[in-house]
Formats: C-alpha cells, structure tokens, sequence
C-alpha cells in the first residue's frame, strides 16, 4: 500500500472520529437543553394570575366550623379572577395557587359581606306584597331594585299594621367565614391555554 493512500485513510479516519465527536457534543446539548427546559416548567408550575379563569371545589364555614355552603359533591364553581365575580378575600385567597393545591383560609367579614347594616332593614308597605299574602317572620322574598333592576333578596323581620319590616343584608353580612378551597383547574387569560389536575 502506498503512503499516499494509508494517509488518506488515516484521514477517513480522522474525519469519521471528528464526526462522531460533534454528533455527540450535539446530543450532549440536546440533553442538557431538553433537562433546562423541564427544570424550568417543573419548578414554575402555572398558577393562578389576576384574569385567568379558574374552576374550584368549596366548603365555607362559620367561625364554629358549621358549613353554610359547599360544592363538594357538585359542579365545581368558575369564575375570573379580578373580575369582581366574587367576595374580595376569597378572589385574592386563589391567587397564586397551583392546580391541585388545597387550602384553608379565614376571611374577616369586612373581605367577604361586609358589616352588617342596620339602615337595610326597612319597612315595606303590605300593598308592596301579592295579595292575601300570609308573610311571616324568616321568610324571603325578591324585590327589583328601582335603581338596578337587579332582584334583591330579603327577610322578613317582622309585620305590623304599618306594613312588613324587611332586611336586605347578606345572611353573611357581620360573619368571618372560613373556606376549604381546592384548585380545578387553571385557564390562562394570555395564552389561553389550560391547565387541569386529576384527583
């Protein structure tokens, strides 16, 4: 065999080696991009962000752990965040949560119902009822609002001659609640992608 020809096949050599060597570098960088980005996603998990639109399991409670409301065994109930849709201390208590994520959080009254307002108790005059109307005292009843046109609902306080004493507070008003809250599931207002969690 020739000189020249042994040196051109220690080159073909050479080159193959030099191949293999970037082929491996560059699997090397694929590794190490591909760990990088599931580092990333793995340790900023979504959570919720003001405008995202979240599904959540509830149970709400009195200061004696007595449950006044629940969807435990139900439809999950949705809502967007900062939107206004719900009590403020329940819409911040979600923020931040992750899928999945359970916790319980207390929520004075002036977060959730606000104080109690003894000017919303009013007297109603009988006519304002529907006829041959037997109205007792704990009973509720709907009255459009002559400012909204929203329906506002209210209990009867008490009835006298002069007509029906009626009270427009929330039944929670004055009340610090505490709730049980689990995170559904996640709708990204940017993206507009979802994230969801299986229990």
């Amino acid at each position: 065999m020739k000189k020249s020809e042994k040196r051109k096949g220690k080159e073909k050599v050479a080159a193959h080696k030099r191949q293999y060597l970037w082929v491996g570098v560059a699997a090397v960088a694929a590794v190490v991009v591909i760990c990088a980005i599931l580092y990333i996603v793995l340790s900023n998990p979504v959570v919720v962000a003001v405008g995202d639109t979240v599904n959540v399991t509830y149970t709400g409670m009195f200061d004696n752990k007595t449950v006044f409301d629940t969807n435990a065994n139900g439809t999950p109930l949705s809502f967007t965040v900062g939107a206004g849709q719900m009590i403020s201390g329940f819409d911040t208590a979600v923020r931040g949560m992750k899928v999945n994520e359970e916790k319980i959080v207390t929520i004075p009254y002036d977060k959730a119902y606000g104080a109690y307002d003894p000017s919303l108790v009013e007297l109603i005059p009988t006519s304002k009822f529907p006829a041959n109307t037997t109205i007792t005292p704990g009973e509720k009843f709907y009255f459009v609002s002559s400012v909204s046109g929203n329906e506002i609902p209210v209990v009867v306080v008490n009835t006298t001659s002069a007509g029906v004493f009626v009270d427009s507070n929330s039944p929670l008003a004055g009340q610090n609640l505490t709730f049980d809250i689990k995170i559904d599931s996640i709708q990204k207002a940017s993206a507009g992608s979802a994230a969801t969690g299986t229990s």
